[in-house]
This record gives C-alpha cells, sequence and structure tokens, in this order.
C-alpha cells in the first residue's frame, strides 16, 4: 500500500532538487507564502537567467527587508546542488555580513540530519563539505580538486579562487555612501579590478542583488556599461496605485510609519528604486522635434570664465511660445578653438542675432567671433550682442526650469550626438552641488530672452515635474 504522506514528501523533495522556488518553499514555508508573489517571481527570474539566458549580467534591485539577502543566500545553495562544481564567490559591504552569508551556506549545507524535518541533505544528498574546511569564508565541497566557495567584501581579499558564478548582495550600506563618489567610484574600481579578473571561462554568470541608492552606483554603472549583456529587475515597495509590494512583509501604515521623519530622495532610493540623484534632478528628458518650423534662428553663448567650465552655445527657432534647438557647441576646449567653432555654428545656422554674455572675458570672445565671421567666413549678416549677466545663476535656472521644461524641444538623438551637454543637463540637481551648469544657463538665457521678464515669476513654483502639458517627452 502506498504511504501517500511519503510519497508527497518524496515529490515535494524531487521539486525542490529541480526547480529554485520549490526549493525555497520546502525548506523555509514561513518565508515563502502563497502571499507573497513577488518572491515566487524573483526565485524564477533567477532560475530562467541561470539556466535560460546568455546574458552575463543581472541586476536585481528590492526594497529593505524584504528577504532578498536571505534569497541569495538559498540561491548560492541550490546552485550548489544541482552542480556541486561550481566555483561561487558572494560579496557583501564589509566582512561581517559576508562572513555571516558564508556561514548560513556553509551551516545549511552541513545541517545533519534529525527527526521528521527536510534538511539539505535529503535535497541534494551528495552535496558535503570538504572534510577540515572549517573557515566560513573559504571552503570546498567533497569531490572538487580545489575550493568551490569564497565570501568577500569591497575592502577584503579576492585571493586563492576563481569563480564562474558572482551574487554581490548589496555592496552599499547608507545614504552617506550613495552620496559619496569617492565610496561610488571605489566599488566600482574594485569590480572592474579584482572581480572581474577572478572569472573564469566565458559562461560566467554575475549577479547583483541590491536596493538602489545613486544613479551611479554599481547597479547602474553596470546597466549603462554593459547594455544588452544585462537583465533588470527591479521591485519597488510602492505600487502606482499606492499598494504594498507585499503588505505582509511592510504594511503602508508601516511604511509611512518608518519613513516619516526620512529624507524623501531616500525613501524613493531604498524602497521604490529611484537613484537619488535622477530623483534629485531639476529636468525630466526633454521633448525632440521631427521637423523644423520656419523662423529666424537666434543664439546664446555663455563662455567658459574658469577652468573646469565649459563652452555652452546653442542656435534656436522662436515659433509661438515653444524653443527649437538646433545646434549646440558644448566643449571644455580652449578660446582659440571654441571661437572657430561658435564663429562655424553661427554662419552655418544662418544665425541673424547672437547673445554672448560680457561677464568673464565674453566681451573679447565675441570680438573674436565676430572678426572670424567678417574676415574668414565672409559673413556680415550675424549681429553680436553682449549683454552682461548680473542676476544670480543658479536663481535664473531654477526659476526657468518649468518654462523650459514644456515648451523647449531639443534637436533629434541630441543625448548621443552631444553626451557631455546631455549629462550636465540631465543630471543637474535641484539641490546640491553641481560640476557643471553652463548649459543650463544658456537654456535660462534662452527663457528670459523668450518670455521677458515680466513672466518669470509665474513658473517660479511649477518646477521640471509639471505634468500639465501633456506632449510625450523622449
Amino acid at each position: 500500500m502506498i504511504d501517500v504522506k511519503l510519497a508527497a514528501r518524496g515529490a515535494k523533495v524531487e521539486l525542490a532538487r529541480r526547480h529554485f522556488y520549490d526549493y525555497c518553499r520546502l525548506m523555509y514555508p514561513t518565508g515563502y507564502t502563497d502571499d507573497r508573489v513577488y518572491l515566487r517571481r524573483i526565485c524564477e527570474e533567477l532560475e530562467a537567467f541561470e539556466n535560460q539566458t546568455k546574458q552575463h549580467y543581472l541586476v536585481l534591485n528590492v526594497p529593505p527587508r524584504h528577504l532578498k539577502s536571505f534569497t541569495a543566500q538559498n540561491f548560492t545553495e541550490h546552485l550548489f546542488g544541482k552542480d556541486p562544481t561550481k566555483k561561487i564567490a558572494t560579496a557583501s559591504y564589509n566582512e561581517t555580513l559576508a562572513t555571516i552569508f558564508a556561514k548560513k551556506v556553509r551551516n545549511t549545507i552541513r545541517t545533519p540530519k534529525g527527526g521528521n524535518a527536510i534538511v539539505y541533505k535529503d535535497v541534494f544528498p551528495n552535496v558535503k563539505i570538504k572534510f577540515g574546511d572549517a573557515s566560513a569564508s573559504l571552503w570546498g565541497l567533497e569531490g572538487s580538486g580545489e575550493n568551490n566557495y569564497l565570501a568577500t567584501s569591497p575592502t577584503g581579499t579576492f585571493t586563492g579562487l576563481g569563480v564562474n558564478r558572482l551574487i554581490i548582495d548589496d555592496p552599499l550600506k547608507s545614504a552617506e555612501e550613495a552620496y559619496n563618489q569617492r565610496v561610488l567610484d571605489d566599488i566600482w574600481d574594485w569590480f572592474n579590478n579584482t572581480c572581474l579578473s577572478r572569472l573564469e571561462g566565458d559562461d560566467y554568470k554575475i549577479y547583483i542583488i541590491m536596493t538602489r541608492w545613486a544613479k551611479d552606483d554599481l547597479a547602474g554603472r553596470i546597466i549603462d556599461s554593459y547594455g544588452d549583456d544585462v537583465r533588470v529587475i527591479a521591485y519597488r515597495a510602492v505600487q502606482d496605485d499606492g499598494t504594498m509590494l507585499c503588505p505582509s512583509i511592510l504594511s503602508r501604515r508601516a511604511f509611512d510609519r518608518k519613513t516619516q521623519e526620512m529624507n524623501p530622495d531616500i525613501v524613493e532610493a531604498n524602497y521604490n528604486q529611484m537613484p537619488i540623484d535622477v530623483k534629485g534632478r531639476l529636468y525630466e528628458p526633454f521633448m525632440e522635434w521631427d521637423v523644423l518650423p520656419e523662423g529666424e534662428v537666434y543664439n546664446i553663448t555663455d563662455t567658459a570664465d574658469r577652468g573646469k567650465d565649459y563652452l555652452a552655445s546653442a542656435n534656436y527657432i522662436q515659433h509661438g511660445e515653444d524653443v527649437y534647438i538646433t545646434d549646440l557647441v558644448y566643449t571644455d576646449e580652449s578660446m582659440e578653438k571654441t571661437e572657430h567653432e561658435v564663429a562655424e555654428m553661427l554662419h552655418s545656422g544662418d544665425v541673424r542675432t547672437a547673445r554672448i554674455e560680457s561677464n568673464n572675458g565674453g566681451r573679447g570672445f565675441a570680438r573674436n567671433v565676430e572678426r572670424i565671421l567678417k574676415n574668414e567666413l565672409h559673413n556680415s549678416r550675424v549681429v553680436i550682442e553682449t549683454p552682461a549677466q548680473t542676476k544670480n545663476k543658479e536663481s535664473r535656472i531654477l526659476a526657468s526650469s518649468g518654462w523650459i521644461q514644456r515648451h523647449l524641444f531639443m534637436p533629434p538623438n541630441w543625448q548621443k550626438k552631444w553626451p557631455q551637454a546631455a549629462n550636465e543637463v540631465l543630471r543637474y540637481q535641484r539641490k546640491g552641488v553641481n560640476a557643471h551648469d553652463d548649459l543650463c544657463d544658456v537654456l535660462a538665457a534662452i527663457y528670459e530672452a523668450v518670455t521677458g521678464d515680466n513672466r518669470r515669476i509665474q513658473f517660479l513654483d511649477e518646477g521640471a515635474n509639471s505634468t500639465k502639458d501633456p506632449r510625450i517627452r523622449f
């Protein structure tokens, strides 16, 4: 007679051996419950990436306390169960967490059988820690000629083991680190100069499982650097309709209580995967024109007045209340070169009036541009004005941003054509220190030229994220 309970147990063990989510359900039933649908999806995504794709990078962004580290530990166990010859390194932001991660994996594999409880040995009976390997951070499995596992951190060692699976679990620990460009750069250097050098073969897989912090954090840089070779999965704590990703882990009431005194930028980054420097930026991506309207072409130029400044110069057409940028010069080259570049753009763009700010050498720059136009390009049509700018630059940029967002159109594919210019504008922060503001200053000057001072106050509180304009932005 068939023992139904024994048969059911055997079926669950077999499913756990085959599939990662079934493994988690069997081993940790109180964590992976039916109502936590997102955990099933995460497990299935991890398994599919491991077995069904040729991509090398998986970026998984999950809010805090939603079992992402626990799932990463379980995934490591399952990888070893499926293939004990795998060589895996896991990395956390410091040695303490790396050791905790390692001990959990090691101790789960070593758990002895006892009573009716299902343990790792029931699912993967042939996977055993090599005798004598007592270290939590570096050990091997029986049958392997070398160590299989290493736990490390950006400040720890990564020697003595080549790997084909790398799992990085939350390399940043705090908002202070997310705001620190040196820390972000150090982690990126560690990843490139240390981690990548330990990878073996071409079938390697790298899993970055973390909460997003900043656009330049490890997840963001991998996404930017490796493009189609990256699979990105992101879960937000708060959904579009205001409901929570998993109320049994984080209810709306608990979320509101936890975050009521928290910096809003950090809330959005930690819980909703909106990186700090994206959330705080002044502009959303601009609209792009398809066909230019007819009209007179104007120019505004802001010369570089300090060593690290950029010269920013823009040709534009005004059509009704809208402005269409037709060409740009954005460069940190010397005045001798930029004078010719601006003159060439004024000439080829058929500009009739150019305003070159006279501050900090602008008047001399304007005289040289006018000379090049007349003597070298034989162009006497351009009228060059040299007004002085006395208003506060930051205030002008902030005051004009709402109008610019609704009424300014960039050329098609402008971000690819002028990547440095796009980087300045689209990363410009509403609050905080910005490395460059030269093109933003030119956009503010265009706003002032088109609207006049009498309309400036109207837009002070509308901001760059206004939803009043229904036109699609690209």
